[in-house]
Order: C-alpha cells, then structure tokens, then sequence
C-alpha cells in the first residue's frame, strides 16, 4: 500500500467583492437652497443658523444657477467696510459661483474624493438629468468609506 502525503494546503481566501459605493448612496438629499434675488443677509443669517458653509443657488424651475460660500458672504462683509456701512443687502446673484463643477449620482465616491483633493472644493452638487437631486461633501465621503468592509481595501 502507498501512501501518499501532501501537507497542508492552503485555502486561496476570496477575492473580495469589490463594493460599488455611489455618490447617490450618501449625498444630502434634503438641502438648504437659496435664490438668486435673496439678500446677502438673509444668506448669512441661514448659514449661521443652519451652521452650513455653502448651498446651492437654485431658480423658480429648481434649477441650479450657481452656488454660494462662506467666502462668498464675505466679499459683501468687505464691500461693507470698504463704504461704511453695515447694510448686507447685496444679493446673492451678486456674489454666488456660476461656473459650478457637479457630479452625478452614478459616480463612485472615490472618483469624487479624488476631485476633491485635485480641485479643493468642499462640496460638489449633484445633478440627475439636469435637476439638483443633492450634494456630497467631503464629510459625506469619509462617512461612506468608513462604513465600507475592511475586506474591500
């Protein structure tokens, strides 16, 4: 009789399903938007508020026109100080950023990370067939990767 002894073997692991983790999965879909003819005060006041740093700008239709920041709001601060007068009544079309970079909800938050290290932006709108459906953040993208499997990496 012959016997024949192989050893252990090893078990090759899995290959680690790879997760598709959309933007659509974790943007903010209930946001704070503001209108074009909006006084810069009543911006400054909901962002306070609100304690957000930027929204959307949208019109009647829902449709983005341009986003507005902190940094927005202080260019109408130092218009102010500039004429003397604490008046804040600049509007946001005024100050908002029209040439505003979106994404889709289709896209992968890392592809989104990866613009928000190349473009230093802080949030990105996201738009689905032309209509502002929400907005990822930085924040909501370390939310996201912080809930993926270790077994992912």
């Amino acid at each position: 009789m012959v016997k024949s002894f192989q050893g252990v073997r090893q078990v090759k692991p899995a290959r680690a399903e790879v997760q598709d983790v959309s933007v659509g999965d974790y943007m903010t879909r209930r946001l704070i938007t503001f209108h074009p003819h909006q006084t810069m005060d009543e911006v400054i006041k909901i962002l306070l508020d609100k304690k957000i740093a930027g929204a959307p700008v949208v019109d009647e239709n829902n449709e983005l026109v341009g986003i507005i920041s902190e940094g927005d709001c202080l260019k109408e601060v130092v218009k102010g100080k500039y004429n003397n007068t604490p008046s804040l009544s600049g509007r946001v079309s005024d100050h908002m950023s029209v040439n505003v970079r979106t994404v889709p909800p289709e896209m992968n938050i890392f592809e989104v990370a990866q613009m928000f290290l190349n473009m230093k932006l802080r949030r990105f709108p996201v738009l689905k067939d032309g209509k502002l459906v929400g907005q990822i953040s930085q924040k909501d993208v370390m939310r996201a990767v912080q809930r993926l499997r270790n077994s992912t990496w």
